[in-house]
């Protein structure tokens, strides 16, 4: 078990601009990478596979952060914070739709050690 923080950030494009989108969000990689606590950080796109059908928002970033403090530390990041405001909020932004989720790897009942 770990205090790991695994988000998967979830974006469907306007039409026509998913491949904008890709390279405005391949352009967060570079410094992401660099944060304290950014484990993986890459954007990846929905491929068709005859082994995996199910459905899929067609660009997704794979996140996995040390703890919670880092990955709430990356979303307050300006150059984060600009990007939702510019392509998820702005009406002339990329992003049709978006969805963000966080994961633990953790059972819900599990005894952590105590230290201290």
């Amino acid at each position: 078990m770990s205090q790991r923080i695994y988000c998967l950030a979830q974006f469907r494009p306007k039409p026509g601009k998913e491949e904008a989108l890709f390279r405005v969000l391949q352009s967060l990689e570079p410094n992401t990478l660099r944060e304290p606590g950014c484990l993986q950080y890459i954007v990846t796109r929905h491929i068709d596979s005859p082994f995996a059908q199910g459905h899929s928002y067609p660009i997704v970033f794979n996140e996995i952060w040390a703890d919670h403090d880092a990955f709430a530390a990356h979303c307050q990041r300006s150059e984060i914070q600009a990007f939702f405001e510019a392509h998820c909020v702005a009406e002339e932004g990329l992003v049709a739709e978006s969805n963000v989720c966080v994961y633990s790897d953790q059972p819900a009942d599990y005894d952590a050690p105590q230290f201290g």
